[in-house]
């Protein structure tokens, strides 16, 4: 309600259209003009929906889906779905409309989905106000003389905003989550990641397919605890605002680091947030549209670092040990449990590579990258993650 407060301000005020309060909302243009009219006639209790709990009255009995199902694979497999409608509706007194059986004999595999012909592409308009959405990706580049690192940027849509740039062996989970960590230290929780399908952010059953937006990455599960939602990019050229950074820092960076006389990733990372990216930021950020951010604070309630690191379920064993990556991690002795034998717990990875284990929302100890207990959790200390 708050945020529909501010998205209704920003409407008023001419600094956001009716598209841009509804994205800022999560929602579709006609559910923020739903929301006008009950905002003016109830104010914001017209906002609560209560249909939450019931059942839709229109929703289709399981016979008869069953039937229609039958129907089609019976007397009418192979027909294409107008023709088959068209019987249904003369022949069999259907009353349902196209879309309807069309969806149904499609979730029920009987007919296959039909790809989508080739969108005409156009020039996607930046997004109104910092906050609302956020790129990440990767380059691997030879960036110094014979060595190829991969830099992972992280900046903002509305005004090209760099906030998070760093070099690493290999992009993938560890560094995802450290550009999301910097960015929500500096500006807050933001409302939409906008990234590749590398493998890391997005399960994709077939290869060039479609991703698979049940099945959770660590990146996705993480982010997902946050509140924060994870758009796919389908080809390059919808990736366009990232490549053309890319290209910028390609055209620079070697000559900065040669020039400076820098060869480890060490130097060249210090030399990235302390003189690069003020100066990139200076040079190519844009003025937004509105002057409205839609970051929110972050309130330290709940732990980032065992929010944004790897998580695995484990089972603990007779010992009281609990196995990962060929090491045994001992829980130690406390006054909440007898033991722990057969337990679900949740082993934390850090992007340091330091350990941890959960129990519900109890940290049980920290180990160091090795296996070995750091410090013991005192008996009162709850850790709140998810």
């Amino acid at each position: 309600m708050l945020r529909f407060e501010e998205a209704y301000e920003g409407w008023q005020e001419k600094r956001l259209t009716q598209e841009d309060a509804a994205r800022l909302l999560g929602v579709s243009d006609r559910t923020f003009r739903r929301y006008l009219v009950e905002y003016k006639e109830q104010g914001l209790q017209g906002l609560v929906d209560d249909r939450w709990n019931r059942i839709s009255h229109r929703k289709a009995p399981v016979n008869e889906i069953m039937e229609l199902k039958e129907l089609y694979s019976k007397k009418y497999f192979g027909w294409n779905v107008k023709h088959f409608f068209s019987f249904y509706r003369r022949k069999h007194n259907g009353t349902r409309g196209y879309t309807w059986v069309k969806s149904a004999l499609q979730d029920a595999g009987l007919v296959a989905r039909n790809s989508k012909k080739g969108p005409h592409r156009k020039r996607r308009e930046r997004m109104p106000a910092k906050g609302m959405m956020i790129h990440q990706d990767g380059s691997t580049h030879q960036w110094i003389q014979g060595e190829s690192w991969d830099l992972i940027i992280t900046f903002d849509d509305a005004d090209s905003e760099h906030y998070s740039m760093f070099f690493v062996e290999e992009e993938g989970t560890k560094s995802s989550f450290q550009g999301v960590k910097e960015t929500i230290e500096k500006q807050g929780v933001f409302c939409s990641f906008y990234t590749d399908r590398g493998s890391h952010y997005w399960y994709t059953p077939e290869a060039d397919g479609p991703v698979d937006k049940k099945q959770f990455t660590q990146v996705r599960r993480g982010l997902h605890q946050l509140g924060i939602d994870m758009i796919p990019a389908y080809s390059p050229e919808a990736r366009g605002r990232c490549e053309r950074q890319f290209r910028t820092h390609q055209g620079r960076l070697p000559n900065e680091l040669a020039a400076m006389g820098i060869r480890t990733m060490d130097e060249a990372n210090r030399y990235l947030k302390e003189v690069y990216m003020p100066a990139f930021n200076t040079e190519f950020m844009v003025t937004p549209y509105s002057a409205q951010s839609a970051f929110v604070p972050w309130n330290n309630i709940m732990p980032l670092d065992d929010i944004l690191c790897e998580h695995f379920e484990r089972t603990v064993g007779k010992d009281n040990c609990v196995s990962f990556e060929n090491l045994k991690l001992q829980i130690p002795k406390d006054d909440h449990r007898c033991h722990y034998m057969k337990a679900k717990v949740r082993v934390h990875c850090y992007p340091s590579g330091e350990l941890a284990i959960f129990h519900g929302p109890r940290k049980l100890a920290d180990y160091d990258s090795k296996g070995k207990i750091k410090v013991l959790v005192d008996a009162e200390e709850l850790s709140i993650a998810a």
